[in-house]
């Protein structure tokens, strides 16, 4: 098989000699103390706002279909599950937002952040048959998360498994005061004592102003956790690409299976982005280099790699439900994997249909917009106002 071809050009080595590994790796832990004090932040802004204005604002997630569209909704207009699964997790951890209204919010981000994917094969549209196998290497990714969602929400809404045990490890890892013993965050309550009290003492010198300064901490976390995630994921791109590059390689030199899986999952933790690790295997797809049916596994692990942000963030809340709705993110995109991936009936399922509408998407192109825009915005929007 052959061997992908090396990314680096000389911008990227130019700023690799402009800024040594050492000094990225600490800029880098620097720009993840500013995403996690960017979801405190957003938290202490979604308290100072006052419950009139939250409880109006989520008033139609509360039903489980209006959460998974608001979450897709979300998450094809800022092209990130992370800053939307971050978002999610400082509203729970905020006790705004019940954990069981998050849970399908968590899956329509999971959903929502397939757009990326489908864009990028966008760039193929006038080659036909580079664009049929980018197309269907993208929407690969889609159709696994619906097959996901359609299977593990109703189950979810009827046993409440996911969030059980997302709470039982909760009380595991975090200590939760439901088991009445001691919160194991005392560690983090210390990194973010001062900005924490910097922001409380702010909301107090304004008084009857606090909902203005809600809303400006609102909008500084916000901008907080998308810059921070920007930078992270751009600095460890630089980090990682040559051993991106040297990982994919030795997978493809032994073929797919779960090998492939783990290094999905173990590049996108280390860059902090599903959308890395996706954008290069759309191109390998589309070239030829790698089959459809070998970067599936690599995609699945992606799925997985980025649920790490949701478990970052959590670090940053006060309540122990902000981990336990990062805690949801990851066993719900780990029993998507273990539902659809081990049976190879069930596996090719994904894939079938995304070839499917490639092939109908080679023959249309009126399809393609469609698809993205039908799919990504009107559905969910349409779904939003509808269930009100």
């Amino acid at each position: 098989m052959s061997r992908i071809a090396r990314t680096t050009g000389p911008d990227h080595e130019a700023a690799d000699r402009r800024i040594p590994a050492w000094a990225r790796g600490i800029l880098v832990l620097g720009l993840l103390y500013l995403f996690l004090a960017g979801v405190k932040a957003l938290e202490l802004g979604i308290r100072g706002i006052g419950e009139g204005f939250t409880d109006a604002l989520f008033a139609s997630a509360s039903n489980p279909l209006a959460g998974l569209f608001v979450g897709i909704l979300a998450t094809a207009l800022v092209q990130s599950s992370s800053v939307t699964t971050a978002t999610i997790v400082a509203l729970v951890g905020s006790g705004i937002l019940p954990v069981q209204v998050a849970v399908p919010m968590v899956m329509g981000a999971n959903v929502g952040t397939t757009i990326t994917n489908t864009l990028a094969s966008l760039g193929y549209l006038r080659r036909s048959i580079e664009f049929r196998r980018a197309f269907t290497a993208a929407t690969m990714h889609d159709f696994f998360n619906l097959a996901a969602v359609a299977v593990l929400l109703p189950l979810e809404l009827a046993t409440h498994y996911l969030s059980r045990s997302a709470e039982w490890l909760t009380d595991l890892l975090a200590r939760s005061p439901r088991t009445g013993a001691e919160s194991g965050d005392g560690f983090m309550k210390q990194v973010f004592a001062v900005p924490a009290r910097l922001l409380r003492s702010l909301a107090e010198a304004w008084g009857t102003h606090g909902t203005v300064v809600g809303l400006v901490l609102l909008i500084v976390g916000l901008a907080a956790i998308f810059t921070a995630l920007l930078f992270i994921t751009r600095n460890m791109r630089l980090l990682m690409l040559g051993r991106i590059e040297r990982s994919l390689n030795a997978v493809l030199g032994r073929g797919a299976g779960i090998p492939a899986l783990a290094v999905g999952l173990l590049i996108t933790v280390s860059v902090q982005s599903s959308s890395i690790t996706t954008a290069v295997l759309v191109p390998m797809v589309a070239a030829g280099v790698l089959t459809v049916r070998n970067a599936y596994p690599v995609t699945l692990g992606a799925n997985l790699g980025t649920t790490v942000t949701a478990l970052l963030a959590s670090l940053a809340a006060d309540r122990p439900e902000g981990l336990t709705i990062a805690l949801v993110h990851t066993l719900f995109n780990l029993s998507g994997i273990l539902l659809w991936y081990p049976v190879p009936a069930l596996r090719r399922v994904p894939l079938f249909l995304a070839d499917r509408l490639a092939r109908l998407a080679e023959i249309r192109k009126s399809i393609v917009l469609a698809y993205v825009v039908g799919a990504f915005l009107i559905l969910p929007l349409a779904g939003i106002l509808l269930l009100r």
